[in-house]
C-alpha cells in the first residue's frame, strides 16, 4: 500500500505540468491582435525575462554558497550533506514556478487585450487560463519535488523506524529553505521593481501631467507593465510555492510523532507522514475541477464567476479529504505529547482521531475561504471601506490617506479572530498536527486560488496594452472591469498566503520545538522576552526596508520621466496639446494637432525606465533578503541567547508579521480599489467627480501611498515568518547539544 501511495504521489504532480503544457498551448494558439500590441507586448515580455534573467544571476550565487554551508555543517547522525542538495532543489523548483507563470503571462496579457476588442467572457477566459497554467505549475512543481525527493531518501536512509524518518524529514527540510528563500527575494525585488514604476508614472503620468493611465507618452509605462510580471506573477508564484511547500513539510515532520507502538495502520506507520502529500496531490484534480466552473456572459460579473470556481473546487476537496483521511489514517491512536505535559509534570497522552483530522482540515479550508470573503470585503469595489476612502477624498490627500489607514488597521481583526479560532479548533481536534494539516486545507486547492490570483496582473497589463495601442473605449471599458476584480481576487490571494502562513508557522515552530528538544518557551525567562521582542520588531525593519527601497527607486523613476517630458521635444509638445485640448478625443482635434501627436508615438526612452527598475530592485532586494536568513543564526548561537531565545523570536515574529502584513496588503487594496471607482464616476456629496478631478487625483496619492503597502512589504511578510522558522528548524539538530 505504501509502495503505490508513494509512487502515485508523482504521477498526479506530473498530471499538474500536463495541465500547464496543454494549457500553454492554447493560449499561444489565440491571436494576439494588431502589429502594434505585438509590438508593445514584445517590450513587456523582454523587459520581464530581462529583470528575471538579472535576478536569478545574483540569487545563483546565494544559492551556491548556502548551500555548501549547510553541507559542510550538516550533522550526520540527524541530518546529511545532501540538505545542501534539497536547498538547491528547492531553489530551482520556486524559481521555475515563478518563470513559468511569468512566461504564459506575458503570452496571455496581448491575448485579452484582443479578446477583450470582443468579448468580455473570451476576454475572462484567456486571462484566468494564464492563471491558471501558473497555479497548476506552482502545485504540480511543488508535489513533484517533494515526492520525488521522499521516495529517493527514504530508499538511501529507510524509514524503517522513528530515527531514520527524522533524518529523511530533516534533509527534506532543505528543500522548503531553499523555497523559501528564493520567495523572498523574488517577492522583495519584483516588488521594489513594480511599485517604483508605478509610483513614477502615477505621479508624473497623472497627477502631474494629467496624461491617462498607460498612457503611451508615459515613458515608466512599459517598466509599470514589466512590473506586474516580475512582482506580482513570478514574485507571487515563488511566494505561494514557498506557503504550499512549507505548509506540506511542517505537516510531515510533527506527522513522523505517531510512528510508536499503538498507530496501527496500513502505511508501515507513514500514514501521517504521507498525508499532507497525497492532500496536496488530490488538490491538483480538485483544483482541475475547478476551472470548468469559471464562466461568465457578457455584461455579467467577473468576480461572481471566479468565486464560483474556488468554491465549487474547496467542496469537492472537502468531500474528498473525508475518504482520503479516514482510508489513511487509524480511526483512534493515542501517542505522548513530548511538547505538553502535566500540572504534575507527566507527559500528555492525546488521544486522536481521523475523524479529529478530517475536521482540523477542513477548519483549515473553511477559514481561508472566510479570510478571502473578509479581504474581498475591505478591498472590493462598491464595498462600504472603499467607500468611505471615496468620500473622504473629495477633501485631499491627506483625508483619503487617512482613511485608508483606518481601513486597514480594521481589516486586521476578524482575519486575526478566524486564524485564532481556527487554531483553537485545529489544535483540539488534532494538537499540533491537527493545525499543521490545517494549514495544508487551507491550500489544498491552491491550483485554482492561484489561478484567480494571478488573473489580476494580466488582466491589469491586458489594461495597459489597450491604452498603450489606442484602442476604442469600450476594450478599455471591458479590460477595467476585470482589472478591478483583479485588485480584489490579488488581495484575496495574499489574506489566503497570510493565513496559510500563520499556521505553517505554527507548525513550523511546533516541528522546530520537536527537533530541537525544546520542552517549554517560557517567556518569564530573560532571554526568551529578549527573542520575543527581537522577533516583534523585525517586521517594522523589514517593510522600512522594503518601503525605503521602493521610495528611492521611484524617486530615480520621477527624475527620468520629468527629464524625459521637458527635453523630449516630441514629448513636450503633445503634452501642451493634450493640456490645451482636455478631454476632447485625438480624433476630434485639428489636422495639424493630430499630425504633432502622432509624431510623439514611440519617442518615449523606455528602456531607461525599465533599467532603472531593474538595477534598483537587484542592488536592494539583498538586505532585508539576508536578515531573515542571518538573524535566526546570530539569535541561536550568540552567547545569552540560545534555542529558547530562537523560539521566543519565531512567536514574536509571527504575531508582529502576521498583524502588519494584513494591516499593509489591505489598506494597499482599497486605497487602489478607491482610485479605480473615479474611472466610472463617484458621487461625493450630491456631486459626480471622474478622472482628472482633484478627488481623483487625492485618490492617486493614496494609491501611490498604499501600492509598495500591498505589493513589496506587506506580501513579503509572510514569506519572512515562514523563512525564519524554516531556517530554525534547519538550525535544529545543531542545537540539540
Amino acid at each position: 500500500m505504501t509502495q503505490n501511495v508513494l509512487y502515485g504521489l508523482p504521477v498526479l504532480g506530473l498530471l499538474g505540468l500536463v495541465y500547464v503544457f496543454w494549457k500553454s498551448a492554447w493560449i499561444t494558439k489565440q491571436d494576439e491582435g494588431t502589429d502594434k500590441m505585438k509590438k508593445i507586448a514584445g517590450h513587456i515580455s523582454e523587459g520581464a525575462m530581462a529583470f528575471l534573467k538579472a535576478e536569478y544571476k545574483v540569487l545563483a550565487i546565494f544559492v551556491v554558497c548556502v548551500s555548501l554551508l549547510l553541507a559542510l555543517t550538516a550533522n550526520s547522525e540527524t541530518s546529511s550533506p545532501l540538505v545542501g542538495l534539497s536547498f538547491i532543489i528547492g531553489a530551482f523548483c520556486s524559481a521555475l514556478a515563478g518563470y513559468i507563470g511569468m512566461k504564459v503571462a506575458t503570452k496571455a496579457n496581448v491575448r485579452t487585450t484582443n479578446a477583450a476588442r470582443t468579448s468580455l467572457g473570451k476576454a475572462l477566459e484567456i486571462a484566468f487560463t494564464g492563471g491558471s497554467v501558473m497555479g497548476m505549475g506552482v502545485v504540480g512543481i511543488g508535489v513533484l519535488g517533494l515526492s520525488i525527493l521522499f521516495i529517493i531518501y527514504m530508499n538511501i536512509f529507510g524509514a524503517g523506524d522513528q530515527a531514520s524518518l527524522n533524518q529523511v524529514l530533516t534533509i527534506i527540510t532543505g528543500f522548503s529553505f531553499g523555497a523559501s528563500s528564493i520567495a523572498l527575494f523574488a517577492r522583495v525585488g519584483g516588488g521594489i521593481y513594480t511599485k517604483a514604476a508605478d509610483v513614477g508614472a502615477d505621479l508624473v503620468g497623472k497627477v502631474e501631467a494629467g496624461i491617462p493611465e498607460d498612457h503611451p507618452l508615459n515613458p515608466a509605462t512599459i517598466a509599470d507593465n514589466v512590473g506586474d510580471n516580475v512582482g506580482d506573477v513570478a514574485g507571487m508564484g515563488a511566494d505561494l510555492f514557498e506557503s504550499y511547500v512549507g505548509s506540506i513539510v511542517g505537516t510531515m515532520v510533527l506527522g513522523a510523532a505517531f510512528m510508536v507502538d499503538g498507530f496501527a495502520d496500513n502505511f508501515n506507520g507513514l500514514s501521517a507522514v504521507l498525508l499532507p502529500l497525497v492532500l496536496a496531490g488530490v488538490g491538483i484534480v480538485m483544483s482541475f475541477l475547478g476551472t470548468f466552473f469559471v464562466k461568465v456572459k457578457e455584461g455579467g460579473d467577473p468576480q461572481r464567476a471566479l468565486n464560483m470556481g474556488e468554491f465549487v473546487s474547496s467542496a469537492f476537496m472537502i468531500v474528498a479529504s473525508y475518504f482520503i483521511i479516514t482510508w489513511m489514517l487509524p480511526a483512534e491512536w493515542t501517542y505522548t505529547d513530548p511538547l505538553y505535559s502535566n500540572p504534575d509534570g507527566t507527559p500528555v497522552v492525546r488521544n486522536m482521531t481521523a475523524l479529529g483530522v478530517f475536521w482540523a482540515t477542513v477548519i483549515g479550508l473553511v477559514g481561508g475561504v472566510l479570510i478571502g470573503l473578509i479581504t474581498e470585503y475591505y478591498t472590493g469595489m462598491g464595498k462600504t471601506p472603499v467607500k468611505s476612502i471615496v468620500r473622504q477624498s473629495g477633501t485631499g490627500a491627506a483625508t483619503n490617506i487617512i482613511a485608508g489607514l483606518g481601513v486597514g488597521m480594521m481589516s486586521t481583526m476578524y482575519p486575526i479572530i478566524i486564524i485564532a479560532l481556527s487554531i483553537i479548533g485545529a489544535f483540539e481536534f488534532g494538537g499540533l498536527y491537527g493545525i499543521a494539516i490545517a494549514a495544508v486545507g487551507m491550500l489544498s486547492n491552491l491550483g485554482i486560488q492561484l489561478a484567480v490570483d494571478a488573473y489580476g496582473p494580466i488582466s491589469d497589463n491586458a489594461g495597459g496594452v489597450a491604452e498603450m495601442s489606442e484602442l476604442p473605449k469600450e476594450v478599455r471599458s471591458r479590460t477595467d472591469k476585470l482589472d478591478a476584480v483583479g485588485n480584489t481576487t490579488a488581495a484575496i490571494g495574499k489574506g489566503f498566503a497570510i493565513a496559510s502562513a500563520a499556521l505553517t508557522a505554527l507548525a513550523l515552530f511546533g516541528a522546530y520545538m520537536t527537533t530541537a528538544k525544546v520542552s517549554s518557551i517560557d517567556v518569564s525567562k530573560a532571554n526568551v522576552m529578549a527573542g520575543l521582542f527581537i522577533g516583534g520588531m523585525l517586521p517594522f525593519v523589514f517593510s522600512a526596508l522594503a518601503m525605503g527601497a521602493v521610495g528611492r527607486a521611484a524617486m530615480s523613476m520621477i527624475e527620468e520621466v520629468r527629464r524625459q517630458f521637458t527635453t523630449i521635444p516630441a514629448l513636450k509638445a503633445a503634452l501642451d496639446l493634450m493640456r490645451k485640448n482636455g478631454d476632447k478625443p485625438v480624433e476630434e482635434w485639428s489636422a495639424e494637432e493630430q499630425k504633432v501627436f502622432h509624431e510623439a508615438d514611440g519617442k518615449a526612452e523606455y528602456g531607461k525606465c525599465v533599467e532603472i527598475s531593474t538595477q534598483a530592485a537587484i542592488r536592494q532586494m539583498v538586505l532585508p533578503g539576508l536578515m531573515a536568513v542571518v538573524v535566526p543564526v546570530v539569535i541561536a548561537f550568540l552567547p545569552g541567547f540560545g534555542k529558547e531565545a530562537l523560539g521566543g523570536m519565531l512567536a514574536g515574529v509571527t504575531v508582529s508579521g502576521v498583524l502588519l502584513a494584513i494591516f499593509q496588503s489591505n489598506a494597499g487594496g482599497a486605497w487602489d480599489n478607491a482610485k479605480k471607482s473615479f474611472e466610472e464616476g463617484v458621487e461625493i456629496n450630491g456631486q459626480m467627480y471622474y478622472k482628472k478631478s482633484d478627488p481623483h487625483k487625492a485618490a492617486v496619492v493614496g494609491d501611490t501611498v498604499g501600492d509598495p503597502f500591498k505589493d513589496t512589504s506587506g506580501p513579503s511578510l509572510n514569506i519572512l515568518i515562514k523563512l525564519m522558522s524554516v531556517v530554525a528548524l534547519v538550525l535544529a539538530p545543531l542545537l540539540v547539544k
